[in-house]
């Protein structure tokens, strides 16, 4: 059997004593500057986080004119994106726990196929029937991806940078959300709106691409080969990073060894136990809370322009491109007073501003039925400065809260 040069790495013929193992491994990242390895991991990752809110996203600009074009009501619509949220599930729980096995590489790869070939597939629909199965088949790769990548990213991150690096990171997938829109209204003047949605799910495919270039360029994570026994393989890849470091003229300090408990197999039932308890129904809901109302806002806000507010499906896009251009300026801001602010106080915040939108929604049109639109505007806006602010810090900090054994499968459970 041949093994691929990016599973196993060749190192020095002999590793220093305690080089490569886990402790070692985490001390000398932990002194790494942000250098160009960082920026090529960053770009490869981001480019598949990028699609995955493109992808994410794409049904819910083009949901009225598939309801139009299968003659389908609102509530098979909402079927076939709950269907989209199921698979995402799904995605997260087993492709989350099986990198713990196969590796970080592996399942980033798995994920980009995945869902770039039945974005593809989706485009062909021939039904709403056809389109749901293969949505919900897309969703398990979707759901798999960003967590998958944001873990290797982060365990290539100095904890002193992690909180604005990991948010500019982040802040790809913000910007995946924000382009269908206008993808869609380019498409609608070209092609109409009877193929729009199949040619924006068509575009959807491109990081089937990426994914293969990904299996030929993406390291593994140095942490997860030394927590592995693979210390050879993990010394090289850090004495890489350290060496572009020095090519530059960085001053690496002597590492500090990041003592972490004896390794063994991650189970999944340990999230439930001990110091990971409290961790985990803290993070599951955040998550919950985080989830409903920014996918919930993100996904049914274009189809309520239209359908409550009265606006026309050009008008829809725009401002659904505009509370998405807010969700990337927020994001941005994130990055700059993450590490000042701290994770929690921001988490705070933001879900103090959801709560406003949430409020103005929910009073406005569910309550006093005041102008539909302008009161739908608002809330969207308040809500798109506040998530932003919630789901950026939950990656970062979710990965904090738990050791490298149990970092990708980190389950958030997700309302939609």
């Amino acid at each position: 059997m041949t093994t691929h040069p990016h599973d196993r790495i060749p190192g020095p013929p002999a590793t220093p004593p305690g080089a490569g193992d886990v402790a070692q491994i985490a001390g000398r990242l932990d002194r790494i500057p942000p250098n160009r390895f960082h920026l090529r991991l960053a770009g490869l990752l981001g480019t598949g986080t990028f699609f995955d809110g493109f992808d994410a996203i794409s049904i819910a600009v083009v949901l009225s004119m598939i309801v139009t074009y299968f003659e389908i009501s609102i509530a098979e619509a909402g079927l076939i994106i709950s269907a989209g949220y199921l698979g995402q599930l799904v995605g997260a729980l087993v492709i989350g726990a099986l990198s713990e096995r196969i590796g970080r590489r592996r399942a980033f790869v798995f994920c980009l196929v995945t869902f770039g070939i039945l974005s593809l597939l989706a485009a062909f629909s021939w039904s709403s029937t056809s389109l749901l199965i293969f949505r919900l088949l897309q969703g398990i790769g979707l759901g798999a991806e960003v967590p998958v990548a944001a873990t290797l990213m982060n365990e290539y991150l100095s904890t002193r940078k992690r909180g604005r690096i990991g948010m500019l990171y982040q802040s790809l997938f913000a910007w995946g959300l924000f382009f269908p829109p206008l993808v869609t209204l380019i498409l609608l003047g070209a092609v109409g709106p009877g193929s729009t949605w199949r040619w924006l799910f068509a575009i959807g495919a491109i990081p089937a691409a990426v994914g293969i270039y990904a299996w030929f360029r993406l390291p593994e994570s140095a942490r997860w080969l030394a927590g592995k026994g693979r210390a050879a393989e993990a010394d090289a890849l850090v004495s890489q990073v350290e060496d572009i470091s020095r090519q530059r003229g960085d001053v690496l300090e002597e590492p500090v060894a990041v003592v972490q408990p004896a390794a063994q197999e991650f189970r999944p039932a340990e999230i439930f136990h001990g110091v990971y308890r409290s961790r985990t129904f803290m993070l599951w809901s955040s998550w919950f809370l985080a989830s409903f109302i920014n996918y919930g806002c993100a996904v049914w806000l274009p189809t309520l322009y239209i359908r409550l507010g009265g606006a026309n499906p050009s008008l829809a896009l725009v401002l659904t491109a505009a509370i998405g251009a807010i969700t990337v300026a927020c994001t941005m801001l994130a990055s700059v007073v993450i590490d000042r602010f701290g994770r929690r106080k921001l988490l705070i915040t933001s879900f103090a501003i959801m709560l406003v939108g949430a409020l103005i929604g929910a009073v406005g049109v569910g309550m006093f039925a005041w102008a539909t639109l302008p009161v739908l505007i608002a809330a969207g806006a308040v809500i798109g400065v506040g998530a932003p602010l919630a789901m950026g810090p939950l990656w970062i900090y979710t990965a904090e809260l738990y050791p490298t054994r149990m970092r990708s499968w980190r389950p958030r459970p997700r309302a939609r």
